[in-house]
């Protein structure tokens, strides 16, 4: 679909050269794309993927592939796939947060990764970007009510949800494939 797209943006610049800017070809492109897919999915009640407006993705779930670590757990949904990893640690191993208000622990941590790789894209891996660091913080805040309090279970919990594949929803899917870790590793939720 991606290389046919290309092949006719590619013959309408060459047709047109020079009677328009290219830029506003490349925009009216785009905006015949968004009303054509518009047109599809509400009059024709068919998405882009050939599904129906009310079918849904296949969903599956998987833990304990990973035989080596506390908890472990791959959610699919559609194309997107998200593999989490739960690492039980000791209390000593919080998080220490030193701010200008002063000291504070955590001991429930979510990271987030999404490389290039998961959506089709090639680009640099290195340090986390803020879109990472934002829907890791986002699984964090959704799973927060579920973790057991210290008194009940008295380990720092660190989950890390890798996006293999992409195709939206990865952070939700990382909630999912947190939760599954979560049971696996044996985190009373």
């Amino acid at each position: 679909l991606k290389e046919k797209q290309d092949e006719m943006t590619t013959e309408v610049l060459t047709k047109l050269e020079g009677k328009y800017k290219k830029v506003d070809m490349i925009r009216a492109i785009s905006e015949l794309e968004k009303k054509s897919i518009q047109h599809m999915i509400l009059d024709e009640e068919k998405r882009p993927d050939g599904r129906g407006i009310k079918d849904i993705r296949n969903l599956s779930a998987s833990v304990g592939i990973l035989p080596r670590t506390h908890g472990s757990a791959l959610f699919t949904r559609g194309v997107t796939q998200v593999l989490t990893v739960a690492t039980l640690g000791s209390p000593s191993m919080e998080l220490i947060i030193q701010d200008m208000y002063g000291e504070d622990k955590k001991r429930f941590l979510h990271y987030y990764n999404f490389p290039p790789f998961a959506s089709g894209e090639v680009g640099k891996m290195g340090s986390p970007k803020s879109r990472d660091i934002g829907h890791g913080m986002l699984a964090e805040k959704a799973l927060r009510p579920v973790i057991p309090d210290q008194k009940d279970f008295p380990y720092t919990i660190m989950l890390v949800s890798e996006t293999l594949s992409s195709s939206g929803s990865s952070s939700m899917a990382s909630a999912s494939a947190s939760t599954l870790a979560l049971m696996d590793a044996g985190v009373p939720i």
